[in-house]
């Protein structure tokens, strides 16, 4: 009987995944982790003025109010913090629209529903309706 030598095993290539799979599957599990959190209250929009913190954006809204002894409306900017899931992710620049929920920190009540428009976007849109006017 001939016996195998241990030096002639073959090498199985291993089907590695491609960078594409990784990040898909990065993703999911990103947010199969994700927690939800029941929106309940107030939704409005806003741009997003700062988004230095981490996973959390700080919103700006303007409000109009009638002043009854001037007869005239007045603005006020209302800031607010909400949460930046990394589904989302919205940057600086962009417009939101933002939902009332349970307290998620000290000064966070809202969370980021939904990105309206990019700011990307909202440049490429003034730059062609200037260019149209010339």
């Amino acid at each position: 009987m001939a016996e195998t030598n241990k030096k002639s095993i073959k090498k199985v290539e291993k089907k590695g995944e491609t960078k594409k799979d990784k990040d898909a599957s990065a993703i999911q599990n990103i947010q199969a982790k994700e927690k939800t959190y029941p929106i309940r209250g107030n939704i409005f929009e806003g741009k997003v003025v700062s988004a230095k913190a981490n996973k959390t954006v700080t919103v700006e809204r303007i409000l109009t109010q009638y002043n009854q002894k001037y007869e005239r409306y007045k603005k006020i900017k209302s800031k607010i913090k909400a949460h930046n899931p990394p589904s989302i992710n919205a940057k600086e620049g962009d417009t939101v629209r933002v939902g009332e929920t349970r307290r998620i920190s000290k000064t966070k009540n809202f969370i980021v529903i939904k990105v309206l428009t990019s700011d990307k976007k909202w440049r490429q849109w003034v730059y062609q309706t200037i260019m149209r006017l010339r």
